[in-house]
């Protein structure tokens, strides 16, 4: 398990994982058979020779126990034995097993690239156990700009995306859609964007997944906007921005898609933004003060957007939409050893941000109920925790993360 240390001295200490002890898996020791793990051939030889997976335990209650392990201790635990060979040298097998049973347990998916030789990769954080694991490398064979994908998660589903993308040698956009599932442990090769795009804005809404502006050829901005319907794997074209842009965050809120383009140097002109409504097929000019002030990486928890800042040691802001204005959230600033640059995503009520060289700070963020029955507006606090990285991630820098249960 890794090190957790609490980042303020004076806010107490949680425990990881609580909150997601509802979602422990129900006992269905009565359903599960043993063939689900094994082939019928090797199942039946191993019977024969009264084989247990662990001895003195009755299978169904061994495998409950064993679904719990680490993924990171699979190499090891496969060498024990038969059996265990058999539930831990296959990724898929393992998570097809945790899914009919129930487990649900969340990871933290980190799309990471080695900042001297830009190879690109997938780490994966358990943030129960607090252990790293990798998944296979994505079916993506042109050297690549890592900051250009967008990533969209379901994570109920274990479903993850990633769109877009550009060519690094010759700043070529692609229109590459991939599908990793968890249970599966593979990814799968979508039907492509209808227009090629980088540096774009996406987001998913009511069950399918919009993208919009970006970069095309030549680092010419576009207006165009797309949608994909998971289930039917098909890609339709929606209504154009009203303006050509690329998009430095995105956020979806209240039903709509958030598109901003970020503040650049030297900051002599605001920066712009655009709102788009799937219910009636238009888009809008973000109000002023929403735009101007969003100035980092965007979650949205309890139906609010919050903003981490770009600038190291800040403390995590909260837009107000009534008065179109942002609120300092009360408690410690990021955690000095979350070092830029860093990618930021939400569960619930807690903050994930990953930070250089894959260490995460984990937010929770509270309610302050007003005391006074007058006061309408909501205050938040936020309380941070980190988990250390493992020595072996020291050369990575996160591009995406992803929240996913499996």
């Amino acid at each position: 398990m890794q090190r957790v240390r609490t980042a303020s001295r004076q806010a107490p200490v949680h425990k990881l994982g609580d909150s997601q002890m509802s979602l422990s898996p129900k006992f269905k020791v009565a359903s599960m058979q043993s063939s689900t793990l094994l082939d019928p051939s090797l199942e039946y030889e191993l019977s024969m020779r009264g084989e247990q997976l662990i001895p003195g335990l009755p299978d169904d209650i061994a495998l409950l126990c064993l679904l719990r392990a680490p993924l990171n201790e699979h190499v090891a635990y496969k060498t024990v034995c038969r059996r265990w060979y058999s539930l831990f040298g296959n990724k898929e097998q393992f998570f097809t097993c945790r899914k009919e049973l129930g487990f649900h347990d969340p990871y933290l998916f980190v799309f990471a690239y080695q900042k001297c030789t830009g190879k690109i990769e997938w780490k994966v954080l358990d943030l129960i156990k607090f252990s790293w694991h990798t998944i296979p490398s994505m079916p993506c064979k042109d050297k690549v700009c890592p900051q250009g994908f967008r990533c969209v998660s379901i994570p109920n589903e274990g479903v993850l995306f990633v769109f877009g993308g550009v060519v690094s040698d010759v700043d070529c956009p692609l229109n590459l859609v991939l599908k990793y599932e968890v249970d599966k442990n593979r990814w799968t090769v979508l039907k492509k964007m209808i227009t090629p795009r980088s540096f774009f804005a996406s987001g998913m809404i009511d069950g399918k997944i919009y993208v919009a502006g970006g970069n095309s050829a030549n680092l010419f901005e576009l207006d165009s906007a797309e949608v994909l319907d998971p289930k039917k794997g098909i890609w339709c074209p929606v209504s154009n921005m009203e303006t050509n842009m690329s998009s430095y965050d995105s956020a979806v809120l209240d039903g709509k898609l958030l598109v901003t383009e970020g503040w650049f140097w030297p900051f002599y002109v605001a920066p712009r933004g655009q709102i788009y409504d799937p219910v009636s097929d238009k888009w809008a000019d973000m109000a002023s003060g929403l735009r101007e002030g969003w100035t980092g990486s965007s979650v949205v928890i309890y139906g609010h957007l919050f903003v981490v800042t770009e600038h190291e040691r800040t403390k995590v802001k909260v837009y107000d939409k009534e008065t179109d204005s942002w609120d300092v959230v009360l408690g410690p600033p990021l955690p000095e050893q979350i070092r830029k640059p860093f990618c930021v995503n939400c569960w619930e009520h807690n903050i994930y941000v990953v930070g250089r060289n894959l260490h995460v700070a984990v937010g929770n963020i509270v309610i302050l109920y007003p005391s006074d029955a007058s006061e309408r507006k909501w205050r938040f606090e936020v309380q941070w925790e980190i988990v250390d990285a493992p020595g072996t991630l020291f050369d990575l820098t996160p591009s995406s993360a992803q929240v996913l249960f499996a």
